[in-house]
């Protein structure tokens, strides 16, 4: 006759011996018996039911009790030993000492009645988290008026399909695995030779970095160039993404106000918060449009260099200038600029690509890339790879081309309608350059609240008071983007526009 010794009265309660021999669900729907048991044991041992050092039945008893096989048994108690629940050796299986049980302490929480000191507060998340404040609710990037969403339909997807196709067929294993930390040779090269040739920039393949679209290129630029509590100098009104990682990297943000020549540092600001980093956009400043004179760019590369600063140069949509020659990118004005160039493709191909690249200055590319190299994980190889052939093949320049045109004309179709059908006084931002133009309003309309009511008639501008850190009263505006709107869109969206401005009026 077999003695079941391991369920004797002595060693465990009426409570224990009741949740070892309940029976197990069965019939349709139910979960493999299997698993149900390891659930029921790790429960029961994490709430205290089951406590440290106490023997569990053996396998044949509890199978017997349970009524199921005695492999199964088996199998829960391998896979409790191998997760560190209980112990088996030659005496037995035994649950093992926790050093918490954090079910048995919610159990009796719920169990204690209000009158009790309350319970300790959740684990609170960095401090750096509390700076990062949202400043727009998500919104469909498809929707009409967007900033910065390209003209996606009129992308040539046959011609990526063609190039992606080539890059499998040369060298179709070889993408699967790990690339170059810093990205493929091929694209990093493509993009060296670009843009020397239309932007005028200093570079060569060796100091560029592939990142994650921009917001890569400027969290690596923290990474490299920052300590926690530096003082980081930002555009005010502008980029939000900039804004997020330097807070990101737990740097003192300094917002410096734009005007229609760009970026405006007061004399005294180099004395009394003297910056580790300089993030402007020069080219077309976002959003506002400014173009930051050449006697600006010279005198600020000048005092970087004096104050020992890092000037990161965002030129986002350079590529679409709409009236006379391309404007070429500060980095360039000097052989040895203390410039990091941050550029993108969400702008110029599609965002989703997520690819962007970094130029690194010579000298910081000598001390820095080998600590590159170790920060950062090769991947995306075939959309790299792919990106290469696009670029060398032609037709990168033959879609900038198509675009150009495109936008030109919803840029002027978009103009139109401002002056036609927006019956509220405003201004028109934003030169000719770029996606988007900006509108600012006189304080009674509110730009906020005309963009919530917007999105929920189909229209998604931004509200340009949400760029700024500390808006004022020249912050209230829409910033309206026209890359993927048509033309003929604009005099309805326009008039809708102006309607809704009216049901906000103060």
């Amino acid at each position: 006759m077999h003695r079941r010794t391991m369920n004797t009265p002595s060693q465990h309660s009426p409570a224990d011996a009741a949740l070892l021999s309940s029976p197990l669900a069965r019939g349709p729907g139910a979960p493999p018996r299997q698993r149900q048991l390891i659930q029921r044991l790790k429960q029961a041992i994490l709430a205290g039911q089951l406590p440290a050092g106490g023997k569990l039945p053996s396998s044949r008893a509890l199978s017997e009790d349970l009524a199921i096989s005695r492999n199964t048994v088996l199998i829960a108690y391998e896979q409790l030993t191998a997760e560190g629940y209980v112990i088996a050796d030659r005496q037995g299986t035994r649950v093992a000492p926790l050093s918490a049980a954090p079910l048995a302490q919610a159990g009796r929480a719920a169990r204690t009645q209000p009158s009790g000191p309350p319970a300790p507060a959740a684990p609170a998340t960095a401090t750096r988290l509390s700076r990062i404040v949202a400043t727009r609710a998500p919104a469909d990037s498809s929707l009409p008026m967007t900033p910065g969403t390209p003209a996606l339909t009129q992308f040539p997807l046959n011609a990526w399909r063609r190039a992606q196709d080539r890059a499998l067929q040369a060298a179709p294993a070889a993408t699967l695995g790990y690339g170059h930390p810093i990205g493929e040779p091929a694209l990093r090269e493509a993009i060296a030779q670009y843009l020397r040739v239309s932007r005028g920039v200093h570079c060569d393949a060796s100091r560029i970095v592939i990142t994650e679209g921009a917001q890569g290129a400027l969290a690596l630029c923290v990474q490299l160039l920052t300590n926690p509590g530096d003082t980081a100098w930002l555009e005010e009104p502008g980029y939000r993404g900039a804004k997020s990682a330097f807070h990101g990297g737990d740097l003192n943000v300094v917002a410096m106000r734009v005007d229609a020549d760009g970026i405006v540092i007061p004399e005294e600001a180099w004395r009394t918060h003297p910056p580790r980093l300089i993030q402007t956009t020069p080219t077309h400043q976002y959003p506002t449009g400014a173009v930051l004179s050449v006697a600006r760019r010279l005198d600020l590369l000048e005092r970087a260099r004096r104050a020992g600063a890092w000037i990161i140069e965002d030129d986002y949509d350079s590529e679409f200038r709409h009236q006379g020659d391309p404007i070429a990118a500060m980095q360039g004005l000097l052989p040895d600029a203390p410039v990091l160039y941050v550029g993108t493709f969400s702008k110029t191909l599609f965002p989703a690509l997520r690819l962007g690249f970094l130029v690194l200055p010579e000298a910081l590319a000598q001390s820095a890339l080998p600590s590159v190299v170790e920060m950062l994980r090769g991947g995306h190889r075939l959309e790299q790879l792919t990106l290469a052939a696009f670029i060398d093949n032609g037709q990168f320049s033959r879609h900038l081309g198509r675009m150009r045109r495109l936008y030109r004309e919803r840029q002027a179709a978009l103009r139109d309608a401002l002056a036609a059908h927006l019956r509220v006084d405003h201004e028109v931002l934003g030169g000719h350059s770029g996606l988007h133009l900006t509108v600012r309003l006189p304080p009674e309309f509110p730009d906020q609240a005309i963009v919530a009511l917007a999105r929920q008639v189909g229209m998604n501008p931004s509200a340009l008071s949400t760029f700024a850190m500390a808006p004022r009263a020249e912050d209230n505006g829409l910033v309206i983007g026209y890359g993927n709107t048509s033309a003929d869109r604009f005099p309805a969206l326009v008039s809708r526009l102006g309607e809704l401005a009216d049901q906000v009026r103060r």
